[in-house]
């Protein structure tokens, strides 16, 4: 049996809607001035009325009973007409009006099939279908830097977490193949290195996927307490590397998730001092803004980049040298500190979260300036 409440909605034309509107405006303002002329008529006198001219006395005058009926006939006449031209006009004129509706439907049911590189690209006068369809298409345009960000994501990810995987496999594999050529105290700590290394990936996944939970909390953090407690933390790293460190640290009080705002602070720190080089510098800077913003900037020696790769080290996975990951000696110098790529990507995203801004420059000569400003608390 069929459930009468789950049958579809019948579609209403909203052409049709906004034509039988106009035109029951034309038949009610053709009504009241019918009506006006009506009451007018009213006060004729009741009794036939005589020619002007005295020689066409024979012409018969109409009295006022007979003057209101032809005036209804009239009026029925009339009101006929103008509903018919009222809902005849009213149609082309809603037709022209909601034509930019139909182009914005026609869009969205594209995008709804999963196509997001189809824009409106809306002409014509700045109304509101105008700043409707610019902003349909601003969505589109963020919707699709989405959803590409993520499907690169998604390939990154899976790619970093096959490696390791990958050479747990083949390193089992050897040893069950060749059990007595095998230094087993090598493979076993081997092995633990490379779990080690995909657990820490795995964390470090958990970690971006977790910053958009956890954005409840409203505390009150100091900036600059929080980056000298993180440079004493790094304090011994950044002397074994011979690092010259700067620090300009005003007070710098904003609200938010003190837990996220820690660890923001912890990547700039951590790979200001990673991604320099021995004998570099390092300088941090805190403290308030004009407009109500609190800044946090670190600058350090490293890698030269461009412009164009400076502004993408954001981006999940992206290391110094690309995806590989940092240079060859660094590597060889510090093979327990290979990042994962996802420092800047976790910075970037609690920045978000926060209504911050983030900037990533090059530094002359090689390193990176990272600035990050929060609303001031």
């Amino acid at each position: 049996m069929t459930d009468r409440g789950a049958r579809p909605r019948r579609r209403r034309s909203a052409q049709l809607r906004l034509a039988l509107s106009y035109a029951a405006f034309l038949v009610a303002a053709g009504a009241t001035v019918l009506a006006g002329v009506y009451i007018v008529l009213r006060y004729v006198p009741n009794y036939p009325l005589t020619a002007a001219n005295p020689r066409e006395s024979d012409v018969a005058v109409a009295s006022r009973q007979e003057i209101l009926d032809a005036l209804l006939r009239l009026s029925g006449v009339l009101l006929a007409g103008l509903a018919l031209v009222g809902i005849t006009g009213g149609w082309f004129l809603a037709g022209w009006v909601l034509r930019p509706l139909r182009r914005i439907n026609d869009a969205a049911r594209i995008a709804a099939t999963g196509r997001l590189d189809h824009r409106i690209h809306l002409t014509g006068r700045n109304d509101e279908f105008r700043q409707l369809a610019d902003t349909f298409d601003h969505m589109l345009d963020r919707l699709g830097e989405e959803f590409a960000a993520r499907q690169r994501f998604a390939a990154n990810a899976s790619h970093e977490l096959r490696t390791p995987l990958a050479v747990t496999a083949t390193m089992l594999d050897v040893a069950r193949r060749h059990p007595e050529s095998q230094d087993y105290p090598t493979l076993v700590d081997r092995l633990t290195v490379t779990n080690a290394r995909a657990v820490g990936l795995t964390e470090a996944l958990l970690e971006l996927a977790d910053v958009g939970t956890a954005t409840a909390v409203a505390d009150t953090v100091d900036l600059a307490s929080t980056v000298a407690d993180e440079l004493a933390d790094h304090s011994e790293e950044s002397a074994g590397r011979s690092l010259r460190i700067r620090t300009e640290l005003r007070p710098a009080r904003t609200v938010g998730n003190r837990a996220l705002l820690t660890q923001l602070v912890a990547n700039l720190v951590q790979n200001a001092v990673r991604h320099n080089v021995a004998g570099g510098e390092l300088a941090v800077r805190t403290g308030p803004e004009d407009g109500g913003t609190v800044v946090l900037e670190t600058e350090n020696d490293g890698d030269a980049f461009t412009p164009e790769q400076a502004s993408r080290l954001h981006e999940p996975f992206l290391r110094g040298r690309g995806r590989i990951g940092p240079s060859a000696r660094d590597t060889a110098a510090r093979p327990h500190h290979r990042g994962y790529g996802l420092g800047l990507a976790l910075v970037a995203r609690i920045v978000e979260v926060h209504d911050g801004d983030l900037q990533i420059r090059p530094r002359p000569g090689g390193g990176l300036f990272v600035t990050v400003r929060l609303p001031a608390a």
